[in-house]
C-alpha cells in the first residue's frame, strides 16, 4: 500500500470556489491511482488536503487528472495548483491556473519544464498531442476584412473559453470604466449636444476635462 498526500489550492479571486464535485487521479510512470473524490467544499484562496491510497508505488508522478461534475447547478471552479507528496517524501507540483466549467476532465503535467524530446512515456506524448490539437482548435484565425490584421475566428468574445477571455476582475473593471466614460461625456454635455461646436477650443475644454478625471483616477 502506498499513500500519497495531495494538496489542492483554489484561486483567491471572486467566485473561484465551487460547490460542484471534484475528484483527482494520479498518473505515475508505473501506473495510476483510482479516481478519488476530494471531500470538501472549495472556497476562494483556500487549500484542502487529502490522502490517496494506491495498491502499489506509482513511480514518479508525471501528471494528474482533475475531474469536475455536478448534480444540479453549474458552479465553475478556478484551480490554482495541486501538490503531491509521494511516500518517499518527493514533492511534485502541478500548476493549473485555469477555470474548470461544466462536466469536464483536465490533465495537468508536472511543473518541471520539458521539451518534446524529453517525453519518454507514451502517455506524455499523447497528452502533448491532445493539448496542441485543443489549442489549434481554440486559436483559429480569420480575415476580418481586406487589408485588416487577422483576428480570432469567433463572432463574439462570449464564444471563447473562460480561460481565454479577460479575467472576471479585468472584465468588471473594463465595464466600470466604460460606464464612467459614458457618464463623464453625458455630464459634460457631449452625448446630448444638439448644436454644432462653436470652436476647437470648446472641444478641447470638454475632452481635457474628462481626460483629466481619467488620469487622476488612474493615479489614485
Amino acid at each position: 500500500m502506498a499513500t500519497y498526500k495531495v494538496t489542492v489550492a483554489t484561486g483567491d479571486m471572486v467566485e473561484a470556489g465551487t460547490n460542484n464535485f471534484i475528484s483527482i487521479t494520479l498518473v505515475g510512470s508505473y501506473g495510476e491511482s483510482r479516481q478519488t473524490t476530494v471531500p470538501f467544499l472549495f472556497q476562494p484562496g483556500k487549500e484542502k488536503s487529502l490522502s490517496v491510497h494506491c495498491g502499489q508505488d506509482l513511480g514518479p508522478i508525471v501528471l494528474i487528472r482533475l475531474h469536475k461534475w455536478r448534480l444540479f447547478l453549474e458552479d465553475a471552479w478556478f484551480c490554482k495548483d495541486v501538490r503531491v507528496t509521494a511516500p518517499n517524501g518527493t514533492l511534485y507540483r502541478f500548476p493549473c491556473y485555469q477555470w474548470l466549467e461544466g462536466v469536464t476532465t483536465v490533465e495537468v503535467r508536472e511543473g518541471s519544464g520539458k521539451k518534446l524530446v524529453d517525453d519518454k512515456l507514451q502517455i506524455l506524448k499523447e497528452h502533448r498531442r491532445r493539448e496542441l490539437a485543443a489549442r489549434q482548435e481554440a486559436y483559429r484565425w480569420k480575415n476580418f476584412a481586406q487589408g485588416w490584421p487577422r483576428c480570432l475566428s469567433v463572432d463574439s468574445i462570449l464564444e471563447l473559453d473562460s480561460n481565454i477571455q479577460f479575467s472576471r476582475v479585468r472584465a468588471t473593471n473594463f465595464t466600470g470604466f466604460l460606464i464612467f466614460q459614458g457618464a463623464s461625456h453625458f455630464l459634460s454635455g457631449f452625448l446630448l449636444r444638439r448644436t454644432s461646436w462653436n470652436s476647437l477650443d470648446e472641444m478641447r475644454t470638454i475632452f481635457s476635462r474628462t481626460q483629466g478625471r481619467d488620469i487622476g483616477g488612474c493615479l489614485a
